[in-house]
């Protein structure tokens, strides 16, 4: 079992340790739930009658099983789908537009690269977001400035050349280049085992981009309430710990990285594993964020994520399977999720 842990094992200990002795949450929580999909309908090819078949059940089975679902505010769960660039087809664009006009979730920006210059880099992810908005109505303008703003996720998870040999990116500014072409927030985290992960974890925090190392990203300023936007890049992650409740070989924990997936069903035991270390905004409350990620498109996950086994586990979320804390879930997409995170920074009300 190595799962990066030398990379994050430390953090997450002083984090167990601390929720062992800190006291215990008092009254309901409200969970925000986003479920974060790297969907790659043509997994790296350009069979576009593969990547038609990989859509169809998503058009089908998605609005189906939103429509059986309701959170507290009587919303269903919300897809937010991470389309690669690598990967553009208008046909398949515009038929992923349609579908999450029926009110099921968002599209924002994946991105598998490596070998380009800083410049070559801001002009694809700058080119792709004018594209997704002018050509197909996604992504929204920043009403102040009018450029078109996104959040990501890196592909193989080598954000800002975290990888080891500078594979699958190249690009030590990369979190300046985000901020510049208009990145809310980086969605792309945990990615142990991948030694890309970062020290920090089960965070939500802001990093400031050296552009003369990589993984600028390992460390940060986490979001506060009553503080203020800094550096180049929010980020948001998704909780990482160990599982020792589900083993392997009968004594080895397993690795709990909120991925969703045939090899990692929702099983109960996750849910209070999620609650413990939801991400939360410093200073704040009875609000958690629990940022769930997973790969859409390949036929095996259907059961998890648009089947039998994806109503037993939203209907587990919403009735409350977290042990004995009362939690109150509110589906959200990435976007909103992020407004929420701003509107605690700012010393608001969760909405």
């Amino acid at each position: 079992m190595t799962h990066a842990l030398d990379k994050w094992f430390a953090s997450y200990l002083c984090q167990l340790l601390r929720r062992r002795v800190g006291r215990r949450e008092q009254g309901p929580l409200r969970l925000y739930v986003a479920l974060a999909d790297h969907f790659e309908p043509f997994r790296g090819s350009r069979d576009l009658e593969a990547a038609r078949r990989r859509l169809r059940p998503w058009e089908e089975h998605l609005p189906r099983l939103c429509s059986e679902l309701a959170d507290a505010a009587g919303r269903p769960p919300q897809h937010t789908f991470f389309y690669p660039q690598d990967e553009y087809h208008p046909e398949i664009l515009d038929r992923l537009a349609a579908l999450c006009e029926r009110g099921v979730g968002e599209v924002e920006i994946h991105l598998h690269h490596e070998g380009e210059s800083s410049a070559e880099l801001e002009d694809k992810l700058a080119s792709f977001a004018e594209l997704l908005h002018r050509r197909h109505g996604l992504l929204r303008r920043d009403p102040l400035s009018g450029q078109v703003v996104y959040g990501f996720v890196h592909g193989n998870w080598a954000l800002d050349n975290s990888l080891p040999g500078g594979r699958h990116c190249g690009v030590n500014d990369e979190l300046r280049i985000l901020a510049r072409t208009g990145c809310y927030a980086d969605f792309t985290l945990p990615s142990a085992p991948s030694p890309a992960q970062t020290r920090t974890i089960n965070s939500i925090y802001y990093a400031s981009d050296d552009p003369d190392r990589p993984k600028s990203h390992d460390r940060g300023r986490p979001v506060r309430r009553g503080g203020e936007p800094w550096g180049d890049l929010l980020l948001v992650q998704g909780v990482l710990a160990l599982n020792w409740r589900r083993r392997k070989a009968g004594w080895l924990p397993r690795l709990e990285n909120s991925d969703l997936g045939a090899h990692r069903p929702p099983w109960p035991e996750r849910l209070p594993l999620w609650l413990r270390y939801a991400p939360r905004v410093e200073g704040v409350e009875g609000v958690r964020f629990l940022k769930l990620s997973c790969h859409g498109a390949p036929r095996r996950h259907f059961e998890v994520l648009l089947g039998r086994t994806a109503r037993r586990f939203y209907r587990r979320l919403l009735r409350g399977g977290f042990g004995d804390t009362p939690v109150e879930v509110r589906f959200v997409t990435c976007w909103e999720m992020v407004q929420v995170i701003h509107a605690l920074e700012r010393g608001e009300d969760a909405p």
